[in-house]
């Protein structure tokens, strides 16, 4: 079978090409289920987009995988099989790939007669499967199924199969699931040994020694900041985009669910709200499969046609890269995006995403979007959160892809290229930044990433403790990357160059040590209080009121990137509380202790952060959704 640009004309019953795509809508209007002019618009949707006409019928006007099943097993005459009540036989699936019949939409069914029969979802493509499935099984015939009957197949007889891969994809020398935690308790008790004998024989020259590492981290990170809220000050984060794409691409997006209530319908609601055209949408709510409570509030749910739920088997973690690495294989599109589930996207943030890919270069395969907070007037620790990241995401990270250095991911509104994340082996698994660790392994291997203009809101932590849990997974993710990548410095230093290895130091070292030594740097705030200074009598007078210096002009630095963070966000009034994080980030060097403890006990444990808590009182969606396209039971919860 072959694809074929369907002509408008066959409606009228003239010259009628028997073959998959015109024959399906045929048969469907004979059948009453769809109108004339339907499939007129239908066949023009799938040859203007690019895509299969089936998908159009599914996805736009609601016919059933089933009913488009029957019509293309009656017009080539092959056999409807249901995987699920005669399963496949293993031997055949496994010398062919469980992941690949995912991917490819063909399933080796059982041999009968001499020959192996495929099962096939997609019979209009499947011409260019034939030739492989050929030469690996011989002789070979078709049968038809649905791609529903054909995933949940694979994921009943499979499923531990697909989750050991999705637990391994990344090469083991980039990955940190050989962490030694036997190995790093060791080192920690050996580390705190040493600094318990310099604090009893020379505590002074400690103090000292440790003061100015962490002054040397501070002056680095200071004019960093400084240089990144100079250049980012009038300069959007990206380019004019002048070339629209001829055909837009077809966008998975994957948002990964656990134990979420309070928060799925609004989530839906904002998904409808997207304006991307829905034959070019596929969503998968990403599950997993020991948590009931989500999976039985979106069992209640009718989703759109082009959205689905993809179930994730337990395995031996249970971790976000995880669960994306498993959904992979699911997606349909050439572009991978991630959301959250408290996210709120811009209604035209794809439009966005297929713009700027269209007109980036080959070598970029990721795209970063701005992340905001919707409830930054819930309270104080809210507020706080949001100027953080408006200062991070609106100065800092469009600073660091300017200076040409390499750029941490935040964990949603990111967009890449697939066969870039194919090549990569997508996430790893076991790491608990799996975001910044990625943006890494991208800049290793030669790709780039670039910031787009475009909104995300999201939730922000606005409890104390649950903002320290969140916190520290961070952290703790940020020690794991680096103590991955910095195995064989010299290779990092191969492949990313000198100025990159360094603003991998900067990132990563720095940022950990300003957080586990922020208590040494808060005893300059002895000084305006009138209380003299422990390090005065150690140093030089003048290195003493240098450091000072330098710590006062950090704070200034650090309100301005605030200020120019808020401002660029158009949230001025939260300028006036820039002020008060003086007293937000010492809960970050908590959570710093709090995520070194846990490299040693529990290096690869997800501390969940809850959402749906701190909700507006007043809560909308973006914009007024669009009027509903025909929608199904969530099939595969």
């Amino acid at each position: 079978m072959v694809i074929v640009e369907e002509d408008p004309q066959w409606l009228d019953g003239q010259n009628m090409p028997d073959l998959a795509g015109s024959s399906l809508a045929w048969a469907l209007v004979n059948r009453s289920l769809i109108s004339r002019q339907d499939a007129t618009d239908a066949a023009m949707i799938a040859r203007r987009q690019g895509v299969r006409l089936a998908d159009v019928m599914c996805r736009i006007y609601g016919v059933s995988q089933y009913t488009v099943a029957c019509i293309m097993a009656e017009n080539a005459q092959a056999q409807l099989v249901n995987p699920l009540e005669t399963p496949p036989d293993h031997s055949l699936v496994h010398r062919y790939g469980p992941a690949t019949c995912v991917q490819n939409g063909v399933l080796p069914w059982r041999e009968i007669g001499g020959d192996t029969v495929i099962l096939t979802a997609r019979p209009d493509q499947f011409a260019r499967h034939h030739d492989s499935l050929k030469t690996l099984f011989g002789p070979i015939r078709t049968a038809i199924t649905t791609e529903d009957q054909l995933n949940r197949c694979i994921t009943r007889h499979f499923g531990a199969t697909l989750v050991t891969r999705a637990e391994a994809k990344v090469p083991m020398n980039e990955s940190c699931r050989n962490w030694n935690s036997q190995f790093a308790l060791l080192f920690g008790i050996l580390l705190a040994a040493i600094l318990l004998a310099a604090t009893l024989t020379a505590p002074r020259m400690l103090f000292a020694a440790l003061t100015a590492w962490a002054m040397l981290t501070l002056a680095l990170n200071t004019a960093l900041k400084a240089t990144a809220a100079y250049l980012g000050w009038r300069d959007s984060p990206t380019a004019e985009q002048n070339i629209v794409p001829a055909r837009l691409p077809v966008i998975t997006m994957l948002v990964p669910l656990y134990n979420e209530t309070a928060i799925t319908e609004h989530l839906l609601c904002r998904l409808r709200a997207l304006d991307y055209p829905r034959e070019l949408l596929d969503v998968c709510l990403v599950l997993e499969a020991d948590d009931q409570t989500t999976r039985t509030t979106l069992g209640q749910t009718i989703l759109p046609t082009w959205m689905r739920a993809v179930v994730v088997p337990k395995g031996t973690i249970k971790t976000k890269p995880r669960a994306l690495n498993y959904a992979l294989d699911f997606a349909h599109g050439s572009i991978i995006g991630v959301w959250d589930a408290e996210d709120a996207p811009a209604a035209d943030q794809l439009h966005v995403v297929a713009r700027h890919f269209a007109n980036c270069g080959p070598e970029v395969v990721c795209l970063q979007g701005t992340l905001d907070y919707y409830n930054a007037d819930t309270n104080w620790l809210t507020r706080c959160f949001t100027i953080e990241y408006a200062g991070w995401f609106r100065v800092v990270l469009p600073g660091l892809q300017k200076l040409g250095l390499v750029v941490p991911l935040g964990g949603t509104t990111l967009f890449f290229r697939r066969h870039a994340l194919d090549a990569l082996g997508g996430w790893d698994a076991h790491n608990v930044t799996e975001d910044a660790d990625l943006g890494v392994r991208l800049a290793r291997h030669g790709y780039r990433t670039a910031l787009i203009n475009t909104v995300t809101e999201e939730e922000a932590n606005g409890r104390a403790w649950p903002w320290v849990k969140q916190r520290s997974r961070w952290l703790k993710g940020y020690a794991m990357t680096y103590g991955v990548h910095m195995r064989n410095p010299a290779q990092l230093w191969r492949d990313l160059g000198p100025w990159r290895f360094f603003g991998v130091q900067l990132l990563f070292l720095g940022t950990l040590s300003q957080f586990v030594l922020a208590p040494l740097l808060w005893t300059f705030w002895l000084l305006p209080f009138g209380f003299s200074h422990p390090l005065s009598a150690l140093i030089p007078a003048w290195a003493f009121w240098a450091f000072a210096a330098l710590f006062v002009t950090s704070e200034l630095v650090n309100l301005a990137v605030a200020a120019v963070g808020v401002h660029k966000a158009r949230k001025t009034w939260l300028t006036k509380w820039a002020i008060t994080l003086q007293f937000y980030f010492p809960l970050a060097a908590l959570a710093a202790y709090k995520g070194l403890w846990e490299l040693v006990t529990k290096p690869f444990y997800w501390d969940k952060t809850a959402h749906g808590i701190l909700l507006p009182k007043t809560w909308q969606s973006p914009v007024t959704p669009p009027p509903r396209p025909p929608a199904r039971p969530a099939s595969g919860v």
